[in-house]
């Protein structure tokens, strides 16, 4: 029996948080807030993207120096073993200053390529920035009407509503009032003819 009721409950509780999450999915301002939330993650995310591939372009400029390096190396290498009139050297070295200068303009245009990258990105992330926080000076806009609204309706309740309310009081408690005063005014009249008529018996009395 325990077990049915626990059921019983959770089942209960189930459908009473579905309903407050429907309830919060047709909110504009729930719905609002949690966009600009996904909003500012995807910021987050797009400025981890900006730091890797300033990374990315970092390392390439380091394999460019290298490549830059020893495409230099190779050329003076070229240049002694063509002195030297040997052929395999020569051969060696000038499949070498190929290889490196294929490699340097490789990675020169890859570099390029990337900072161009950088920059768009930069420039696309500063713009998201700036929406996300339009979106939230909008945002306080709004709860700022809000505010003003529910302020509005409380006042327009306690001047209308229970101001005509404290007026019906008031007149109820005057029409008492005076309703008092007419049965205490009626018994002191009274009091007055029965004191009059026992003092008029009392002389009667005396007379006689």
């Amino acid at each position: 029996m325990t077990n049915l009721f626990q059921r019983f409950f959770q089942s209960v509780e189930a459908e009473v948080q579905y309903a407050l999450d429907k309830k919060e999915q047709k909110n504009p301002a729930i719905m609002l807030n949690k966009y600009i939330k996904d909003a500012e993650k995807q910021v987050e995310e797009t400025s981890k993207l900006l730091t890797r591939q300033a990374q990315l372009k970092t390392k390439l400029e380091q394999e460019l120096a290298a490549a830059t390096a020893m495409l230099t190396k190779r050329q003076q290498q070229l240049v002694l073993a063509e002195q030297s009139g040997e052929t395999d050297l020569i051969a060696f070295a000038s499949q070498e200053v190929a290889i490196y200068s294929n490699r340097q303009q490789t990675l020169q245009d890859s570099i390029e390529l990337t900072a161009s990258q950088y920059f768009d990105m930069e420039r696309r992330y500063e713009e998201m920035k700036h929406k996300i926080k339009d979106m939230r000076v909008r945002q306080l806009q709004l709860m700022g009407k809000e505010n003003v609204t529910r302020a509005n309706h409380q006042m327009n309740y306690v001047l209308q509503e229970q101001a005509d309310g404290a007026i019906q009081n008031f007149e109820q408690a005057e029409r008492y009032i005076d309703q008092l005063t007419v049965d205490v005014d009626a018994r002191q009249q009274q009091s007055m003819y029965e004191w009059r008529l026992a003092k008029l018996q009392q002389s009667e009395s005396t007379v006689l």
